[in-house]
């Protein structure tokens, strides 16, 4: 197994190694907003929402560092149906078993246990390693909220490679 990297540090000499002024971190200066759960969770559709850059045998691949399109991924899709592209971890494990980046049966297990009403019928899927913020938040997150009201959900479980 490769030694963990330091993604901060790792950051700040690339920045500096190209001439950039110091890379500056995300800071919520606001409360973060929380909407309390206006129904069980017993009782919601839950979706799946992963940057661990999954996409179905059929899609198109991940295929760069700021590629802020996702995929969207039928909540019925078996595991051996599904493929990764990332530039930014080791994806060994992940195409052994994309439920290490990607749960979708965890979540479909938790509908068969009562634990939440349904998996949402489509799951989502990008690259993170976005660098800027900025177009995460005005173009991507926009877009990826948009999809999760036209499907009714409830809750969002949102899970970083």
């Amino acid at each position: 197994m490769a030694d963990p990297v330091d993604y901060i540090q790792r950051t700040l000499d690339q920045y500096a190694a190209l001439g950039y002024p110091p890379y500056r971190w995300v800071t919520n200066e606001d409360t973060p907003p929380f909407t309390p759960l206006a129904k069980p969770l017993a009782k919601s559709t839950v979706a799946l929402i992963a940057s661990g850059g999954i996409y179905r045998r059929g899609q198109i691949a991940f295929h760069f560092k700021d590629d802020l399109s996702f995929r969207a991924i039928a909540a019925n899709t078996h595991a051996s149906e599904l493929r990764v592209s990332h530039f930014a971890y080791d994806m060994t494990d992940a195409r052994k078993d994309p439920n290490v980046v990607f749960p979708l049966e965890t979540l479909k297990d938790l509908a068969g246990l009562s634990r939440i009403a349904k998996a949402a019928d489509n799951a989502y899927t990008f690259m993170g390693g976005i660098y800027s913020a900025r177009r995460v938040r005005d173009i991507l997150a926009p877009a990826l909220a948009d999809r999760l009201v036209k499907d009714e959900v409830d809750v969002a479980i949102m899970v970083p490679a």
